[in-house]
């Protein structure tokens, strides 16, 4: 079964880049984040409705591979593919694309659902609410 592949388009502008000119290596975690949160908000889950009810989504995990250096002004393509989903948690598969084809970055991200608390409650791991759940199953 072919997963679906979520297509987000960033420009490199000059802020993403170091004094040589390619982009600096933590800003490929930005543009991973920011196609992420489009693709919830493509499938209708706006973050904020549920940061209200003390819910929200934490990177606990990384492994990224940076293959080739992005430069200012490239147009790139960042990916979202849902490689797992469990109760609490999602693994996503994501690729940093120049408009050509070739790879930059690739990542493998692990996202857990947390009830962020009260002002001095811990952050602690729960189950996705259902209507999230169902939407992220039914987009895998």
């Amino acid at each position: 079964m072919n997963k679906l592949t979520f297509e987000w388009p960033i420009r490199v502008y000059y802020e993403d880049t170091d004094a040589g000119g390619i982009v600096y290596y933590a800003n490929y975690l930005k543009f991973l984040e920011r196609a992420r949160t489009e693709w919830l908000r493509s499938l209708g889950i706006e973050q904020n409705t549920w940061l209200e009810h003390r819910i929200g989504f934490v990177v606990r995990q990384v492994q990224m591979d940076l293959i080739a250096p992005a430069r200012f002004n490239d147009e790139l393509t960042v990916t979202v593919v849902v490689e797992r989903l469990g109760k609490a948690s999602v693994v996503f598969s994501q690729q940093v694309l120049h408009s050509d084809g070739r790879i930059f970055c690739e990542a493998q991200i692990k996202a857990a659902c947390v009830n962020l608390g009260q002002s001095g409650e811990s952050v602690r791991a729960v189950p996705m609410p259902m209507e999230i759940f169902e939407v992220l199953k039914r987009a895998n």
